[in-house]
């Protein structure tokens, strides 16, 4: 008697341990026989085969498996290596946006060995030194523009002021050489507030403290309070809570001066002007010309109102360089009175 091994892919009914009862899945079954103390027995082996749909969807999971720990592990590896790679880089950006021209502090710098990063930091220092050239010497113009012109101004009106003095002057030539003095005048007052905006756009004003707004708006009000009666205008002052900035107080005196000047002057006969200040606030409003302003242009340098033909144009431009830069805010608004509200962001 010969047997041999046969091999055969048939169903048998089993249960999965997803399955709720028994079902026919294929099998392949091998069937032999030995022998046993003089006796014959047949052995059948079942073997699984797994089916298609299972076999996918295992892979399918193992794959996105795979696929989030290799994602995982990049990331790990960019916050470890990459990090420790771009240290110095980040370190010489840091500096870099806390240093300041007008600064004395040693240049930016990073403890590196990488070429690339040594070669971006001598860039750096290259381009520092230019830009500190350029700063001094443009503050130096400043300074002597400031002295070189001022100067002969001021002698000329002083020279004028006598000629107009002398009692043989004819009516025409006194009226000619008073209309000189208005110009030179107004000239004069053109390159104060040039200058002072330089420098506010230079940022030469260095001095920042805790400014209380409310004793220099009270402060600003006393110094116009001969014009304010000569107009008969009231000027009320109403501080609900501390505003204090950080500013420089010159800075702080012009603001609030300009304002406040522009408030009296563009004013009517017997009017009022009232300053409302609040923790994050300070309001100026005052009577005046029946019209609104063009609140895009009023910021605008050498904007004139309508009602003041004669001013330069440049008030309202330096407060709001000043605004600009502390980061305040200045708006315009007209609700039968003229309005001009300051905000701490």
């Amino acid at each position: 008697l010969s047997w041999r091994d046969t091999y055969t892919d048939t169903l048998v009914e089993m249960q999965d341990a997803d399955d709720e009862i028994p079902e026919l899945e294929p099998v392949r079954l091998l069937s032999t026989a030995f022998a046993h103390q003089a006796r014959y027995y047949e052995l059948q082996i079942v073997n699984s085969m797994v089916e298609e749909d299972d076999l996918a969807e295992e892979l399918i999971y193992d794959s996105i498996w795979l696929y989030l720990l290799l994602i995982v592990g990049l990331i790990a590896l960019n916050n470890f290596v990459l990090q420790r790679l771009w240290k110095p880089f980040y370190l010489l950006l840091h500096q870099l946006k806390d240093y300041r021209l007008k600064s004395t502090a040693p240049f930016p710098s990073a403890n590196t060995q990488t070429k690339e990063f040594v070669d971006l930091q001598d860039a750096v220092h290259t381009l520092l030194r230019h830009n500190i050239e350029a700063y001094q010497q443009q503050n130096q113009f400043i300074e002597n523009a400031a002295h070189e012109l001022q100067t002969p101004l001021a002698i000329v009106i002083n020279k004028l002021e006598l000629f107009v003095e002398r009692e043989n002057l004819k009516a025409e030539q006194a009226e000619s050489i008073t209309q000189i003095l208005f110009t030179i005048e107004r000239l004069t007052r053109l390159n104060k507030a040039l200058l002072l905006l330089t420098k506010i756009k230079n940022k030469q004003f260095a001095d920042d403290q805790a400014i209380a707004l409310g004793g220099v708006a009270r402060q600003c009000a006393e110094e116009l309070q001969d014009i304010a009666e000569f107009k008969s205008v009231q000027i009320s002052i109403h501080e609900k809570a501390p505003l204090v900035l950080q500013m420089d107080s010159t800075l702080a005196h012009i603001m609030l001066a300009n304002l406040l000047r522009n408030a009296v002057f563009h004013n009517r006969q017997g009017g009022s002007v009232s300053v409302e200040i609040t923790e994050k606030s300070l309001k100026i409003r005052n009577t005046g010309s029946s019209e609104p302003l063009h609140s895009e242009q009023i910021f605008e340098r050498f904007y004139k109102s309508p009602t003041n033909p004669n001013s330069i144009g440049l008030g309202l431009a330096v407060v709001k360089a000043i605004c600009d830069l502390y980061g305040f805010s200045i708006s315009y608004s007209f609700d039968g009175e003229h309005c001009f509200n300051l905000q701490n962001l």
